[in-house]
């Protein structure tokens, strides 16, 4: 394709080298992600809190991956790639954090090699590949690890649409296409939605690549004619995307499933479809907006239920017009067609029409949509710089400094995620009514010894949202810690009222039932807990710890052992264990326990003086 390029860079315009200028640029700007913190927010579902992704890569925990629908949704590989970490890198931030930062340096050279092959432009694909990088929208992508699942899916989406593209080309050029880049497509197309199901507009996304740049498609085959040659070979188009389209197909009926038995299809508060619509087309605004605009960038952003008439309307009109504009400017530009669709059609899933928790939207949804956003702009650049004769050392200045301003941005935007009170405490700045971020700030103070703090922001998030159980449970965390056992016990009995299958909040519940000696009633609240989530080590923990003071000596040590095989490296369970060994008299075995929690944990006095009350010296 015709591009003008500045002299002086085209000494630079060898692939290897400018794959490895992007992959420097992107390492370098996102460095600091890799030694940001957990989030109280997810990762301790997908990573902190996970025992089958804290015990690492296993046999045991691969079938569990595969055969879960935890946290909502069936990813399996995105499973398994956070248990690598940790058999990689151990349990730290680091090593997942790490992980993202290398997947998305792989997504942009990628990138730049699938557009540098479909279009034969260099720059303008290079250009793309770098605002894909250094955009602060993909921040959240990158630096959050419980969204291993954007970056890893879409790295395989890449790929897919790489061998699509070489099956495409074969065809066109009258050879005979290879089966083999055909296969390979399906099956990487199968592993991103092994990651996340976002993916399942990639079929459409391939059609429109048959458009432009490959060509397939012309323009007469966009409307209704009697050439029956352009129809047969549309159809032929379509035919051959069936599989594609049948495991999009697959995908969404099993995530919806997952979904609505993990209870996030709807919000606390469902939005009927009125106000489903209208926040659909304000968000496609609003990821606009923020394209060209991205400050004030949050996590997550609060659902309003609904928004003004006008407004919506007028999003609906821009929204409309856009796709209009798109559909007659498609001969002339065609990369225009293929871009605009790629961003409108690739956000369908997550636009909101069918509610998925309670955020309007999020930063994270853009991370495949916006590659069509930058494939308009650049091309459209491209395009004014050859008709309009500019000059080419100032239109690479221009791009240099745009590429420089994103970059600057992004580290910004990176620092706010250094934890959870950093990225919370400005999301609070930059947002209203944020119940959620109220929540989870106070959880950080709480856990931060902050505690009056915290309940002040488990209060102030109850006052926006009064049916939030996470809230009470959190405020009955901090009754708890400030030995206000007695309210502990009401904020979970209301929490319980609002989701009361939540296992978190039973075991919670049944420790303080405990503390209060209500055994039996802390018995049942254990055992219920445990049948919602077998894989809790607290919760076994916790319900061996009753029975241990019932003298269900036997029964408790089962559980001990359980807790043990979740959660191996917790030198607490192996002093209980201990315990109740030591109790049925079974001394040689309770010795390897207590020494084992104090090869965890050395400095335990307790756990020592245990040891040298049966006769044992406590090892230096």
């Amino acid at each position: 394709m015709n591009e003008r390029v500045p002299r002086a860079f085209c000494a630079f315009s060898n692939p290897f080298l400018l794959c490895l200028l992007l992959a420097a640029a992107t390492l370098a700007v996102y460095w600091p992600a890799a030694h940001c913190d957990f989030l109280n927010y997810d990762d301790p579902v997908y990573f902190t809190a996970n025992p089958h992704v804290q015990t690492g890569l296993t046999w045991a925990n691969a079938a569990w991956a595969f055969a879960t629908g935890y946290a909502g949704n069936w990813h399996p590989l995105t499973w398994l790639s956070l248990m690598l970490d940790v058999e990689l890198f151990g349990k730290g931030s680091l090593g997942p954090h790490l992980t993202n930062l290398l997947l998305h340096t792989a997504n942009t050279v990628l990138l730049f090699l699938l557009l540098q092959r479909l279009t034969e432009a260099t720059w303008r694909s290079v250009i793309v590949a770098a605002l894909f990088a250094l955009h602060p929208l993909h921040v959240e992508s990158v630096a959050w690890i419980a969204e291993r699942k954007d970056v890893l899916s879409t790295c395989f989406g890449l790929i897919a649409l790489m061998f699509y593209a070489r099956f495409a080309r074969a065809k066109t050029a009258s050879r005979k296409p290879g089966a083999g880049s055909y296969t390979l497509a399906l099956i990487f197309f199968a592993l991103g939605l092994m990651c996340k199901p976002m993916l399942v507009t990639l079929p459409v996304v391939m059609l429109l690549l048959d458009w432009w740049p490959l060509g397939i498609i012309t323009n007469y085959e966009l409307r209704i004619t009697n050439h029956g040659l352009r129809i047969a070979n549309f159809k032929i188009l379509l035919l051959e995307k069936i599989p594609f389209f049948a495991l999009s197909a697959a995908s969404c009926v099993v995530t919806f499933i997952m979904q609505q038995k993990g209870g996030a299809v709807a919000g606390l508060v469902t939005v009927p479809m009125a106000g489903r619509l209208e926040n659909a087309f304000i968000s496609y605004v609003r990821y606009l907006g923020e394209t060209f605009y991205p400050v004030s960038l949050a996590n997550p952003y609060p659902h309003p239920g609904h928004w003004p008439v006008l407004s919506a309307l007028l999003a609906f009109a821009l929204f409309a017009g856009l796709c209009v504009m798109a559909v007659c400017f498609r001969k002339r530009y065609p990369f225009a067609f293929t871009g605009w669709f790629w961003f409108a059609g690739t956000l369908v899933p997550v636009i909101g029409l069918v509610q998925v928790g309670n955020a309007a939207m999020a930063d994270r949804y853009t991370y495949l949509p916006l590659i069509g956003l930058f494939i308009v702009l650049v091309w459209g650049a491209g395009e004014a710089v050859v008709n309009w004769r500019l000059p080419g050392p100032a239109v690479a200045t221009l791009a240099l400094l745009l590429l420089a301003t994103a970059s600057w941005r992004t580290q910004e935007q990176i620092a706010y995620w250094q934890n959870s009170r950093t990225l919370f405490t400005h999301t609070l700045a930059v947002t209203e009514n944020n119940y959620v971020a109220e929540n989870n700030l106070g959880t950080w103070l709480s856990g931060n010894g902050q505690v009056a703090e915290a309940m002040h922001r488990f209060q102030r998030s109850l006052q926006i949202q009064p049916a939030n159980p996470d809230a009470l449970f959190n405020l009955g965390n901090a009754c708890a810690k400030l030995g206000n056992w007695d309210e502990a016990v009401e904020n979970y009995r209301s929490a319980l009222k609002i989701a009361p299958a939540q296992a978190d909040i039973l075991d919670n519940l049944g420790f303080a039932l405990v503390v209060n000696k209500q055994y039996d009633e802390a018995i049942t609240n254990f055992e219920t807990s445990l049948k919602l989530d077998p894989d809790s080590a607290d919760a076994r923990n916790n319900f061996a710890t009753v029975l241990f003071i019932e003298h269900r000596f036997n029964e408790a040590a089962q559980q001990y052992r359980e807790a043990l095989r979740l959660n191996p490296d917790d030198p607490r369970i192996y002093s209980n264990l201990g315990d109740a060994l030591a109790r049925m008299g079974r001394i040689p075995d309770a010795v390897k326990c207590y020494q084992e929690a104090l090869r965890l944990n050395p400095g335990d006095a307790a756990v020592a003086a245990r040891l040298r009350a049966l006769g044992v010296e406590a090892p230096k």
